[in-house]
């Protein structure tokens, strides 16, 4: 049932600065201190990180910077859901998300278009509630890009089943539409540096190689960890068939580059999808 309900902030006060002005800051310089390599083509997807902006956002601007100033009618944020298993997908049955930078409006015609394939997609707030992975991507979004609608995706399932259904989905209702796509991810999770930086490089390399195939394999047979492994391979096999022929990763770190501790980490990384 569709609302007239505005999601607030989650996690402001938590994973990033409460209070706009400072909030602002935080974001210009790590957009400053990312030099993201020059893309030369149409970019249609990112994957982006999701932890704590200490932790984390210094990867995110690597993205992000790449499409400061663009222009794209709507923007596409799937996420994985922590909090809540479901069977299928969940798109965000309110109005607007909401953070201290301002309220970003659902495409409700966008939502629209997908109404008639229930058996996969629901139109809810499951997953969305407490969800962090999808609310701070937003204020990077609304840094850099000066108007947008969002169309924001949960995935409560992130089988090869449902990865590659929303994939063809979503290329076929965004053809010839001004649309970025947002994977939001981290990589493994509570290994060891050297352990971390094995296995994520897996995830470096096939994605490079634009391989979403082997990806959604590795992940199913967890040879590779990615919390969000399912929005990264739906983000590349929908960017693949809306044309981009070309991937990137940008940048890939892990946790200890912010704290030190190089016991247990967190991967990071970001990529772009792009038509040369």
């Amino acid at each position: 049932m569709l609302t007239s309900e505005i999601r607030p902030p989650a996690v402001a006060g938590m994973f990033y600065e409460r209070e706009p002005v400072r909030l602002k800051k935080a974001i210009e310089n790590y957009l400053n201190q990312a030099h993201p390599p020059k893309i030369e083509g149409e970019i249609i997807g990112l994957v982006s990180p999701h932890a704590g902006y200490f932790y984390s956002a210094k990867t995110a601007a690597y993205g992000y910077k790449l499409i400061k100033g663009k222009k794209y009618n709507s923007v596409v944020v799937i996420s994985p859901s922590h909090y809540e298993y479901f069977r299928g997908i969940s798109i965000y049955n309110g109005i607007a998300y909401q953070t201290p930078l301002g309220t970003i409006s659902i495409d409700s015609e966008l939502r629209d278009e997908l109404k008639d394939y229930n058996n996969i997609i629901e139109f809810s707030k499951r997953g969305h509630g407490r969800e962090h992975a999808l609310e701070v991507q937003l204020p990077f979004l609304q840094m850099v890009l000066e108007d947008f609608k969002l169309l924001p995706i949960v995935m409560g399932d992130q089988s090869k089943e449902f990865v590659y259904s929303l994939a063809e989905l979503l290329a076929e209702v965004l053809k010839n539409k001004n649309v970025l796509l947002v994977a939001s991810s981290d990589l493994s999770h509570y290994f060891s540096h050297d352990v971390a930086n094995s296995l994520d490089s897996r995830i470096e390399h096939l994605i490079n190689k634009f391989d979403d195939e082997t990806l959604i394999d590795e992940l199913e047979e967890e040879k590779v960890q990615a919390c969000g492994g399912g929005p990264i391979v739906t983000v590349m096999k929908t960017s693949k068939l809306l044309g981009a022929n070309k991937s990137k990763v940008l940048y890939r770190n892990d946790s200890s580059e912010a704290s030190g501790d190089k016991h247990q980490v967190v991967g990071y990384l970001s990529a772009v999808f792009y038509k040369e």
